[in-house]
């Protein structure tokens, strides 16, 4: 069994218990994780609390330094990490790599590159000198779906404004995070400035969030785990930062490239076998287009054959678990008791073993059901009607989310203006890219505070007034 790392090393945990990581695609045991323990979180916090004042006082040169050095390590070791992500969560190699591996690699050198050139003292408001400081030890508590990724975008800003850090990786998908531990202990970070303790949520997760040594914990996940989280930090009144749930609308206004419009979207509701946060798993489109947005959905969503992560061409992996499976086996079987038309895709399982299930669309979905309210977390489009802009703005922020969206007008300033009226944090405008250095995060119960790029650094930084 492998072990956790605290200190600057990899050691035993006190607990004797394991986690079995298992494969997806087949259903096998590849690997086994400490289930960790409170005891252990303890060992780790003051770890980092004793590290924190000399990796606070580096220069912000030396701490880019490191992370610079770990981003080149990262990319040269890219092909065996995103194999070891295709192994324990699923996703389809190529995705496995460009996506889960290389953005993270990018993304850590960005934090690099912002390390040396943020004004971390911010000059003088009158006769006050105002300076950024790390706010403390940061507990980051990362989810399955993007298991590096959402490691980086926690540890990479928090390491930068000179924080220290326990991580509590996802015990569903650990094995990208053991990688990353190792890649830090290898650039030479000081001992107890980066820790990682293995295990489960309500054991290792509360611990971190709870403990009154850590100053700051980021969680993404579940809304319901997130608001866990909220109120066991709020005993120390700590600062939190959350990414939670979503569910994306993606409207398509009259005068929109409605074949395009459509196939992305496809594309947005399907990565990572919609295991995505920002997935657009809602499709919003106007009743004159509506019968031909859904054959041209059903034809796009065809294409997406659920398949063996290492097989070349799988475009759909396996979800990441049995239980996941059948989460979004019962919002197939509910949406249909509820009244929509599943057009596409079935309960059935098409590889036979592993967690799969088909790519599905729903059409006749109207607005308060379940599959058009609810965060599936599962290849389901739930394509919606509507008459009016208004009427599409009001469907798309009705809601409990606010995480990502997309808009298709005839014109960018069109698409721009319904874009602006959306209660979400992210918006794409007639196809626009990710952006990794522009800021993550969502409005309502999508969660609190922004990840990546300089907005992401400043979460982990607290404002100081210095009288002169």
């Amino acid at each position: 069994m492998r072990q956790i790392y605290v200190g600057g090393g990899w050691t035993p945990s006190s607990s004797r218990e394991a986690v079995e990581v298992v494969n997806p695609a087949t259903e096998e045991i590849v690997d086994r994780v400490p289930a960790g323990s409170a005891a252990d979180v303890e060992t780790a916090v003051a770890a980092a609390r004793a590290a924190f004042p000399s990796w606070a006082a580096a220069e912000p040169a030396e701490r880019a330094a490191l992370l610079g050095t770990a981003a080149g390590l990262l990319r040269d070791r890219a092909r065996e990490i995103a194999a070891t992500i295709a192994t324990d969560m699923g996703a389809p190699l190529p995705l496995a790599l460009k996506v889960q591996t290389l953005m993270p690699a990018e993304v850590l050198a960005s934090y690099a590159d912002l390390a040396k050139r943020y004004d971390f003292d911010g000059g003088r408001v009158g006769n006050s000198l105002i300076v950024r400081e790390p706010v403390g030890v940061v507990g980051a508590i990362t989810p399955w779906n993007y298991p590096l990724h959402q490691v980086v975008c926690k540890v990479a800003p928090a390491l930068a404004a000179g924080c220290t850090v326990v991580l509590k990786p996802s015990e569903v998908a650990p094995l990208a995070a053991y990688a990353f531990a190792d890649i830090l202990h290898e650039v030479g970070l000081p001992p107890g400035v980066f820790n990682m303790v293995s295990g489960h949520g309500p054991v290792v997760g509360e611990a971190v969030a709870a403990h009154p040594g850590v100053d700051m914990v980021s969680f993404t996940g579940s809304t319901r785990a997130g608001r866990r989280v909220a109120a066991l930090a709020a005993g120390t009144v700590k600062r939190v930062a959350l990414e939670l749930g979503g569910k994306s609308a993606n409207i398509v206004l009259p005068g929109a490239d409605l074949e395009k419009a459509v196939k992305n979207g496809v594309a947005g509701a399907y990565l990572n076998s919609g295991q995505t946060c920002s997935a657009l798993t809602r499709m919003l489109v106007h009743w004159d287009q509506y019968d031909e947005a859904v054959r041209l959905a059903v034809k796009a969503a065809a294409k997406y054959v659920p398949g063996d992560p290492f097989a070349e061409g799988t475009r759909l992996g396996p979800l990441v678990s049995a239980a996941q499976r059948d989460r979004v086996v019962g919002y197939l079987n509910r949406g249909q008791e509820e009244g929509a038309r599943l057009v596409l895709g079935g309960t059935g399982n098409p590889m036979g073993r592993g967690y799969y299930v088909e790519p599905a669309v729903f059409a006749g979905v109207s607005p308060g059901m379940a599959v058009e309210q609810e965060e599936i977390f599962g290849p389901v489009l739930s394509i919606i009607p509507f008459g009016t802009e208004d009427e599409a703005v009001e469907i798309a922020n009705g809601t409990p989310y606010g995480l990502s969206g997309a808009v298709w007008a005839g014109t960018e300033e069109e698409g721009l203006a319904v874009a602006r009226r959306l209660r979400t944090g992210q918006v794409a405008v007639n196809g626009g890219r990710f952006n990794p250095m522009a800021p993550f995060g969502g409005y309502k119960q999508s969660g609190v505070g922004r990840e990546m790029g300089e907005f992401g650094l400043e979460e982990f930084l607290e404002t100081k007034a210095i009288q002169l």
